[in-house]
């Protein structure tokens, strides 16, 4: 009997041994699951979760694992749209945007920043060899070696650019930086023609002010008895009159045009008829001016679409211009040829010319040069002309060499 009793304890002994070990390589197995799992998470490579539902033992882990990963696949995907809306806005900005690391070095860079240093790819480079202008290197060291934020307008003649750069530090990255540039060059060119036209009217309202005045003062002081000083003193004062309402037509007619207020009868015409018309209209005052009025054309042109009437308006204020500034004996050549899809029109003449300097600017409202100030005119005839040809959908330019000639060309579009 004791070995009856003997060998049912040994016989149980083993099955509870084989059941220890059954549960033990289970238990290993389902921790090295696990363990692969994490180590996968840990990677960002995120399995298909799928652990048994009657785990007990390893319950209350499986849960915390399958809940971490629940949780990381949400923070990355929220954490992914987010990058993915940062990296729209930075390539929607129209200002430049730069993060540069510690070391100096550009970490991220946007397209605007791209365009305005001309560069394909800045990350990794150093700032110093993005920026290449040592005051929007001395505004970002000043940042870095400080800690503080910087902000200057630069000017840089060399590219015709004005820009505003402000550098921040950056809170989450210590010794790193954030660079924004705008670029101010429109704004400023834009305040300096406003600067100008506010100059430029002022001017011309001056002098026929001051004169009417003086004229008025005159008469008041006993003009007025001597009825042939009257008279002509009367006279000079209604062409002063003439000269400023001459100005306020001119200038509410451009207003008008810039606001696309002025309907254009477009309809095709044959681009001689054009110059026929406005040679015929100037060659009495040309030959009175001792000049030569001539044409030059192309054969079978083909037709514009066009406004006659405002574009020989065009072409007249050219030509009263090259009357004015070409001494006698000198010569004006009207000319039209095709160019591509365009007639292009032209007034040469063998004048004074136009100085380099000022020839971006002849197109501004009131803008004169100062030999033109003393010759009369509104200073609004080219600025007219130009609003007037860009309304038929071609462009106006003037080329110039003093001493020389200028030519004054547009294009028109072919009907």
């Amino acid at each position: 009997m004791f070995e009856t009793l003997l060998n049912l304890i040994t016989v149980l002994l083993l099955i509870g041994l084989g059941i220890i070990l059954w549960r033990y390589r289970d238990l290993q197995r389902r921790l090295a699951n696990l363990s692969q799992i994490v180590r996968q998470a840990a990677e960002g490579d995120w399995p298909v979760l799928n652990l048994p539902e009657n785990e007990r033992r390893l319950e209350d882990l499986s849960n915390a694992v399958r809940n971490l990963a629940l949780a990381q696949q949400a923070q990355l995907a929220a954490l992914e749209d987010q990058r993915a809306r940062l990296a729209d806005v930075l390539d929607q900005m129209t200002d430049g945007v730069l993060i540069v690391d510690p070391e100096g070095r550009v970490a991220l860079i946007n397209p605007a920043a791209r365009r305005l240093f001309n560069v394909k790819e800045a990350a990794g480079r150093s700032v110093t060899e993005v920026l290449r202008h040592h005051q929007l290197v001395e505004t970002w060291q000043r940042c870095h070696n400080t800690g503080e934020a910087h902000s200057e307008a630069i000017e840089m003649p060399a590219r015709r650019q004005f820009l505003q750069i402000s550098v921040i530090p950056d809170r989450l990255v210590p010794g790193g930086s954030l660079i924004f540039l705008q670029d101010l060059t429109r704004v400023r060119r834009l305040e300096t023609v406003r600067r100008d036209f506010i100059s430029n009217l002022s001017h011309e309202l001056r002098t026929p002010l001051a004169s009417l005045k003086a004229l008025t003062e005159t008469l008041s002081e006993g003009a007025l008895e001597d009825p042939p000083a009257a008279r002509h003193f009367l006279s000079r004062m209604e062409t002063e009159v003439d000269a400023l309402t001459q100005m306020t037509n001119e200038l509410l007619e451009l207003t008008k045009i810039e606001s696309g207020q002025v309907p254009l009868d477009l309809k095709p015409f044959a681009p001689t008829r054009l110059l026929d018309s406005a040679s015929e209209r100037m060659r009495l005052q040309a030959e009175r001016a001792g000049l030569t009025l001539a044409i030059e054309t192309d054969e079978h042109l083909p037709p514009i679409m066009a406004d006659f009437a405002r574009l020989e308006q065009v072409l007249v204020n050219l030509i009263h211009n090259a009357v004015k500034f070409t001494p006698p004996g000198g010569q004006i050549t009207l000319s039209a040829r095709q160019d591509d899809k365009f007639v292009r029109f032209s007034v040469r003449d063998t004048g004074a010319g136009i100085p380099d300097e000022i020839l971006p600017r002849i197109f501004e409202r009131f803008y004169k040069a100062d030999r033109a100030r003393s010759s009369g005119g509104t200073g609004l005839g080219l600025s007219i002309a130009r609003h007037m040809v860009e309304a038929h959908g071609g462009k106006i330019w003037a080329e110039s060499e003093e001493n020389q000639g200028s030519t004054f060309s547009f294009t028109i579009p072919i009907a």
